[in-house]
């Protein structure tokens, strides 16, 4: 028995390496089906349904597996599935519960920290970071995720350090060469073209030259060379555009079905839950959100939890539907089925891994403006503050962004005109919430404060029922963790280079502005 215990341990762990799953699997069932007590083949059927997706059932696995051996790769491997899971809480504990002087392997303490960074604990995480490189300082990866988090601590120097080491240990590290040029502004004398150029011709994978071409562009727009910028975007999107894109009568429908719930039960009478906590910042990416962010968790009675997925995922958990995707059509109108108040009370309690020690906190994923009239039925005292911004900035803005790799909300910024159709859809309806919630929906124009600051930060204020302080005005100070695309702008004072960019790539935009025009959205 225990030599057939060993063996089929043995070509099981060959099966994975090998990328056999399947093969594996059988291995594996038939291990503990032999031997009921053999951690290592629990843990192992786990990592087999985590490659396959299915979370919920790893981390069953791994939570027997622990019952034998308490392997700190397995609490490792546990905070991450939590994490994936969006079991926040979990994923904080089991992570912390490893003290980092105990950790051997390099592997699991880099797991832990990218769990830690994933629920937002990128202070935490730091140590984890610091003690894989301590104990593996070749492998790029671990310098990519440490630099990651350096960048979101606002430690640029030490950020832009950790990439280039990874770039110098693999060449083509895709991730580290945008990362770097993201986060520096180049010159004439001392940039990476030439490098980008090369590594651009060598990488063959859609989602390398995304990356490589995203900084490719943002190196040119340094050098005021716009022409080069927008063509390195163009063929940095051909590829993926050939296997994702955009399903533009999906969003259509989406878009129509929210309004014509949110007109028939404008007369619903349920009271919600009943908190005044959260201050959701929402709006198109790249419109300002993370600015007013740091304008209002810079109040002492105010702490940001970041960009949180709860909203969606706890409606998505209540409606029960079995569709692919967190939001769609069905789950929308599965949501108007809901009790309001259970809505409104489980959200609060999915937030409290990074919420509660302040008064208010704000939830600033910007596609919560999809949920604006469930948050107002599950939290109607919960302030609701949405970010507009110049159509042509926002639509530029939105292009030139690299957003979440495969996520299919964010495809519609692979193609001009995809992300021109998203931003009227998306005007049209914030117009709508607006007629329906009036006052208690609150729309902030960023070009207006950026123009007039100190008049709009104490009317933010007053909205949110807050007493001015000084700190607010002088947000760029706080030192609070970014994890946006404004990680370096929100740490500067409130200026305008960034208004009329658009202007940049105006022989570019002629058939946006057309559009745009033609659909009753002011340009």
């Amino acid at each position: 028995m225990t030599l057939n215990v060993k063996h089929l341990h043995q070509q099981a762990i060959k099966a994975l390496n090998q990328g056999q799953l399947q093969q594996a699997h059988q291995y594996l069932v038939e291990l503990v089906q032999t031997d009921p007590q053999h951690a290592d083949g629990y843990f192992l059927l786990a990592m087999v349904n985590t490659q396959v997706g299915q979370i919920k059932k790893a981390i069953k696995l791994i939570e027997k597996a622990l019952e034998f051996s308490q392997s700190i790769e397995y609490f490792a491997q546990l905070a991450k599935c939590y994490a994936l899971d969006g079991q926040l809480g979990k994923a904080k504990n089991t992570a912390l519960n490893v003290n980092v002087s105990t950790i051997k392997s390099a592997l699991s303490a880099d797991t832990i920290a990218v769990a830690l960074s994933h629920v937002g604990l990128h202070e935490q995480a730091v140590s984890y970071y610091k003690k894989a490189l301590e104990l593996n300082d070749a492998n790029p990866q671990f310098f990519y995720n440490y630099g990651v988090c350096c960048k979101f601590l606002g430690e640029f120097e030490h950020a832009k350090s950790a990439f280039e080491s990874a770039i110098q240990i693999q060449e083509h590290h895709h991730q580290a060469h945008f990362a770097l040029s993201d986060l520096t502004k180049v010159t004439e004398q001392d940039n990476h073209i030439e490098r980008l150029t090369k590594v651009f011709k060598k990488v063959h994978s859609p989602d390398a030259k995304l990356h490589i071409g995203h900084a490719l562009a943002k190196e040119y727009q340094d050098l005021a060379l716009y022409d080069n910028a927008f063509n390195a975007l163009q063929n940095a999107k051909a590829e993926k555009l050939k296997h994702a894109r955009f399903d533009e009568h999906a969003s259509d429908k989406l878009f129509s079905t929210l309004k014509s719930l949110s007109t028939a039960a404008s007369s619903n009478n349920s009271t919600g839950f009943q908190s005044d906590e959260p201050i959701f910042i929402l709006g198109m990416p790249r419109s300002g959100t993370t600015l007013v962010e740091r304008i209002l968790s810079s109040h002492s009675e105010v702490m940001s939890a970041g960009e949180l997925q709860d909203f969606g995922i706890t409606t998505k958990r209540l409606t029960q539907t079995n569709t692919p995707h967190v939001l769609d059509e069905q789950t929308i109108t599965n949501a108007y089925t809901l009790d309001f108040e259970q809505l409104g009370k489980q959200y609060l309690n999915a937030t409290r891994v990074v919420t509660g020690s302040k008064p208010h906190f704000i939830d600033k994923l910007p596609f919560n403006f999809f949920y604006v009239d469930l948050i107002r039925k599950a939290l109607p005292n919960a302030k609701i503050i949405c970010l507009l911004r110049n159509p042509l900035d926002t639509c530029i803005g939105n292009y030139r962004q690299l957003f979440t790799i495969n996520n299919p909300y964010y495809r519609y910024s692979l193609d001009l005109m995809d992300t021109a159709r998203f931003y009227a859809r998306f005007y049209h309806l914030i117009q709508h919430w607006q007629t329906v919630h009036s006052s208690q929906f609150k729309i902030l124009h960023y070009e207006s404060l950026v123009a007039q600051p100190q008049f709009h930060i104490r009317d933010l204020l007053a909205y949110c029922n807050l007493q001015w302080q000084e700190s607010c005005l002088n947000f760029h100070l706080n030192a609070a963790p970014v994890s946006t695309a404004s990680k370096v702008q929100v740490r500067q004072p409130l200026n305008n280079k960034s208004i009329g960019r658009w202007r940049n790539f105006e022989s570019q935009l002629a058939e946006v502005k057309a559009y745009l025009n033609e659909n009753q959205v002011p340009c």
